[in-house]
């Protein structure tokens, strides 16, 4: 029995769960607190020689049905993910519409 390949993926898999960067961190943390400020979605309505179509997208965090509060919620996301503090608070960043 070959165990090298059972030893990498072991190492590969321990390595995934070790603290990330705060900049990644930030990133996979800013999504998140996106939608605990409120729904996200579209609703789209078309005509054409083939009739009227519709398309509808909607995503509700329970984050948001919960009242959290985004800002409170990003700076945790990102000390949990990476052990450190944001490098600026959500409300600050330029690409924050709230």
């Amino acid at each position: 029995m070959n165990i090298a390949p059972m030893l990498l993926a072991t190492t590969l898999g321990l390595t995934a769960c070790g603290p990330m960067s705060v900049e990644r961190a930030e990133d996979a943390c800013f999504e998140r607190a996106r939608l605990a400020a409120g729904p996200r979605g579209f609703v789209a309505v078309g005509g054409g020689s083939g009739g009227v179509g519709t398309k509808m997208r909607l995503a509700i965090s329970t984050d948001y049905l919960q009242r959290r509060d985004p800002s409170a919620l990003y700076d945790a996301c990102v000390y949990q993910k990476s052990g450190q503090p944001p490098r600026q608070p959500l409300y600050t960043r330029r690409d924050w519409k709230g």
